[in-house]
């Protein structure tokens, strides 16, 4: 059964980051439309989001992959949006160099338990004491000592070394290493009761505004800097290159494969029950 959207407004949740706003900037500007639409944007971190989704109170929204089994009964993944790393992803950092064996049951600050990074640093270290902190404080919160290390994610993985902290663990490289796959940090998925006809038309239209920012470059760039948190705009545009490519433009099947990866490795940390099968609208 599908729901009629109040007013043919579709509510998009996404977050405050420049590889988000760069993806969504011609549905914002108009460039991009989704016929028989209006959409209005809601803009939160993505810890907010998760939460949202857990709900399934927006009918689209960004989430971390790592929620996606928790919500799987009530949204479909969007083949387009997905924040994928290959050879890189989230950080363990710290004020000198730790091995992981140093790190185990230290205390470590993340970014929030629904997130993807907190996941992998539990498939990859298991045992430390994890201490939820806002992911713009983390390397502050390493500096003053308030925790041993801090798992850092957004432009933290660019510009961590301005801080002067150092790299503990490379959990992107961890993870392509062993399992030769990218690594699906977030999703945008859409609510099922929105039906497959609809689904499909939002795909196509998330698909087109990502395939126009990479196609117009500054122009969406410029749009995005706004959510940089006073970044350099070289900083930003790498950023956006690491977030925005090939495998947000389609999942395909290697991101299908990391993600039964992914949760096959969280269900046997007992972290949640794997969903059954993907359901990828494409």
């Amino acid at each position: 059964m599908t729901t009629e959207i109040k007013n043919k407004v579709l509510r998009v949740g996404h977050s405050p980051d420049p590889d988000d706003a760069y993806m969504f900037y011609a549905l914002t500007k108009g460039a991009v439309k989704l016929e028989g639409f209006d959409i209005e944007h809601v803009i939160e971190d993505i810890q907010s989001l998760n939460k949202r989704a857990l709900r399934a109170d927006l009918e689209i929204t960004a989430i971390s992959a790592a929620v996606y089994p928790f919500v799987a009964k009530d949204y479909w993944i969007l083949s387009s949006g997905a924040s994928v790393g290959r050879n890189y992803g989230p950080m363990v950092i710290a004020n000198k160099w730790l091995s992981p064996n140093e790190l185990k049951g230290k205390r470590i600050a993340i970014p929030g338990f629904q997130t993807t990074a907190y996941l992998l640093l539990k498939i990859f270290l298991g045992d430390f004491v994890p201490v939820e902190t806002p992911f713009d404080k983390i390397i502050d919160a390493v500096k003053t000592g308030k925790v041993d290390a801090g798992l850092i994610i957004h432009e933290g993985q660019l510009n961590y070394k301005d801080f002067g902290v150092v790299n503990c663990m490379d959990l992107g490289k961890m993870w392509f290493e062993k399992y030769q796959l990218p690594i699906p940090l977030g999703l945008d998925v859409v609510r099922k009761d929105l039906g497959r006809e609809t689904a499909a038309k939002i795909q196509r239209a998330l698909k087109d505004s990502i395939q126009f920012a990479r196609t117009e470059g500054d122009e969406a760039l410029d749009y995005s800097m706004k959510y940089g948190r006073g970044i350099p705009k070289e900083t930003a545009r790498k950023f956006v290159e690491m977030y925005v490519n090939d495998d947000t433009e389609d999942l395909g099947s290697e991101g299908e494969s990391a993600l039964k990866t992914l949760f096959k490795l969280g269900a046997e940390k007992g972290l949640f029950k794997a969903p059954e099968k993907l359901e990828i609208i494409d």
